[in-house]
């Protein structure tokens, strides 16, 4: 799909640059991009003609108050040719996650879903969770709506289908039956406790079972079951009855009655005051296998119908789609809507609207959890909005901050210093905005938190004076520390020629009470501390908010969410640290000869004390690479 050439560069904007384009279009399918005068995309839309769709925009007057902002904003526009409307429609899904346009509804909770795999890249297929691409050779089931309900499967099939769930390397180097095995969750074919045509034939049940055919496989067990019982092998009939139980759990462990959907996904959407919640329910196998909650990211005059468009066109562009959708109201051009995943899955994909019978009962469940969750939400936005007006109240700022940044550093004695910043705004925690900082200055000295203070906000003021997207600058920033952090955090504004107050930024400082003991020391002072938190800031004397102050709570909250974070990157960091192989950072030994040092001495420790004609007697290694080895562990 070629792109059409840019346009000539002119001073228009507007309608009239729309205009200008217009008159070189072909009426052709394809996608449209519009531009800010910065190059921000400003939407991105899909037409079966580009120069009929296009030219609407340049029309007078009959636009929503939104489109005619978008016009307003435009300054340039891009162009692809497609070769149908399909087409258009997957580009159009594919630009608007990539490119996250402020005119588009976006899909902002975009996470990958997991699946089951049963691996058969292995002569004896394992059974695992999977997420992320489909590289694997395997049958894979799913989605799930998350990892519990994954966690939860797949236990059950472990009791049921006895399948290892063991990674390749451990099932390699068994010599005796692991755990799970006696716990009666695994036939052990590491240790060739089961035939391998046994073990076959519990995979193709597994299969069987996940496929939706969970009754022939329940019977089948049964009639071994009795067979057992008649032949005395009362053991092995025993084995057969508590698979069959772990099969009836899944079965009947359902929140919602699946009677009449094999294989579908469940689409609900409810929209009210200006937002919209999408409820996704999944069924495999006629099972529910849980469901997820969305609040897409859209115009307060967009209708639902193309909410629930823009959003499953979204939901499906790196996902397959099954064979049957279900959505409590028609989507804008359901039928373009349904060729496209169509031609994504390479299979038909059918989009309908239960109007009655047991799909329409499920889907009546679906619309009333979406009621229910942006009722949730549209309390909880309510909650945080009062918590932020607040704020700016005893702050003494000109409004509520819209984007609140909270910094916090976390360490041992200095060992595996990071640095964190959390994002928090009228939706509540923005976790998507997260960042941790791997400390990076060579002449930080451990344990110096001010420093480490000092290369995080340097990092990131460098980095917001680079952007122009305004949505990504705070209007308040919350420091964990007094006096030091916050003079620490001005300095860096000054160094790098911010004005805070020009650019609308306040500063605090969240500190616990300090008193002065009888020696003249300087000490956090408990029982203040239990109470409140000190607030420092630039040109003020510190000051404690009231006990029962919403605003203390809400800065408290926001703190510990930063604690949090940066707690959970240095343990992070720390386990990735305590892995490590020394011998991963030597140059020219990469996995095959690292494996090979590794199985001739027996340790890292071992290959760190052999001399450089011992090295060489491993196999790949050069009298070069053994001496460039011997030098590191030496510091040569």
């Amino acid at each position: 799909m070629p792109e059409t050439p840019d346009s000539p560069v002119n001073h228009l904007r507007g309608a009239a640059l729309i205009a200008d384009e217009v008159s070189r279009l072909a009426a052709k399918p394809g996608v449209y991009r519009m531009m800010n005068e910065d190059g921000d995309v400003l939407y991105v839309g899909k037409a079966k003609s580009l120069k009929a769709r296009v030219s609407s925009y340049a029309k007078p007057g009959g636009h929503s108050n939104r489109i005619t902002r978008m016009i307003a904003e435009t300054r340039s526009m891009e162009f692809v040719i497609t070769a149908s409307e399909t087409e258009a429609l997957l580009l159009e899904a594919n630009l608007i996650k990539q490119l996250k346009p402020r005119y588009n509804v976006i899909l902002r909770d975009d996470k990958s879903f997991p699946y089951i795999l049963i691996a058969e890249d292995h002569a004896s297929p394992q059974l695992l969770k999977h997420r992320g691409a489909r590289k694997r050779k395997g049958a894979y089931y799913g989605p799930f709506a998350s990892a519990t309900a994954v966690n939860n499967t797949l236990n059950t099939l472990q009791k049921a289908f006895l399948l290892r769930s063991c990674a390749d390397s451990v099932f390699v180097n068994r010599t005796r039956p692991c755990l799970l095995h006696q716990i009666k969750r695994c036939s052990a074919p590491c240790v060739a406790l089961i035939p391998d045509a046994d073990y076959a034939g519990l995979v193709r049940e597994a299969k069987t079972f996940l496929d939706g055919d969970s009754r022939a496989v329940q019977q089948q067990l049964s009639i071994e079951m009795e067979e057992a019982a008649a032949a005395l092998e009362f053991e092995r009939a025993a084995k057969l009855r508590d698979r069959i139980r772990a099969l009836t759990y899944v079965q009947g462990s359902q929140d919602i009655n699946s009677d009449g959907v094999s294989e579908a996904d469940i689409f609900a959407i409810f929209a009210e005051g200006g937002q919209a919640c999408v409820q996704v329910f999944f069924f495999r196998a006629g099972q529910n296998w849980g469901n997820h909650a969305f609040f897409p990211k859209h115009d307060r005059e967009e209708e639902t119908p193309a909410i629930l468009s823009a959003f499953m066109a979204q939901f499906y562009d790196g996902r397959e789609p099954p064979a049957l959708i279900l959505t409590n109201e028609a989507p804008d051009q359901q039928e373009l809507l349904a060729q496209a995943l169509s031609l994504k899955a390479g299979r038909k994909v059918t989009l309908a609207t239960p109007q009655r019978g047991d799909k329409r009962s499920i889907m009546d469940q679906a619309l009333m959890n979406a009621r229910e969750a942006l009722s949730r939400r549209m309390a909880e936005s309510a909650s945080q909005l009062k918590s932020l007006a607040r704020l700016s109240e005893v702050l003494g700022l000109d409004a509520p901050p819209r984007r609140i940044e909270v910094y916090d550093n976390s360490h041992i004695s200095g060992a595996n210093a990071v640095g964190a910043m959390i994002v928090a705004g009228p939706d509540g925690f923005e976790k998507k905005h997260y960042r941790k900082y791997n400390m990076k200055s060579a002449d930080l000295t451990p344990g110096d938190d001010y420093a480490m203070m000092r290369e995080v906000l340097t990092r990131r003021f460098s980095r917001m004076m680079k952007e122009t997207d305004e949505e990504t600058r705070p209007d308040l920033i919350i420091i964990d520390g007094g006096k030091g952090q916050l003079s620490a955090a001005l300095g860096v504004f000054e160094e790098l020629g911010l004005d805070p107050q020009a650019e609308g930024i306040a500063l605090i400082g969240v500190a616990k009470p300090r008193r002065e003991n009888e020696a003249g020391e300087k000490r956090v002072d408990r029982t203040m501390g239990a109470v409140g938190e000190q607030i420092v800031m630039p040109g003020k004397d510190p000051f404690l908010l009231a006990p029962r102050d919403p605003a203390l709570f809400f800065i408290q909250r926001l703190r510990d969410e930063a604690h949090r974070f940066a707690i959970g990157a240095h343990r992070a960091k720390r386990k990735k640290a305590m892995g490590q192989n020394p011998i991963d950072d030597i140059p020219g030994v990469g996995p095959s000869k690292k494996r090979a040092l590794l199985n001739h001495f027996g340790s890292a420790k071992e290959v760190a004390r052999a001399k450089p004609e011992d090295l060489t007697a491993v196999e790949g290694v050069s009298e070069a690479l053994a001496q460039r080895i011997y030098d590191y562990f030496r510091g040569a």
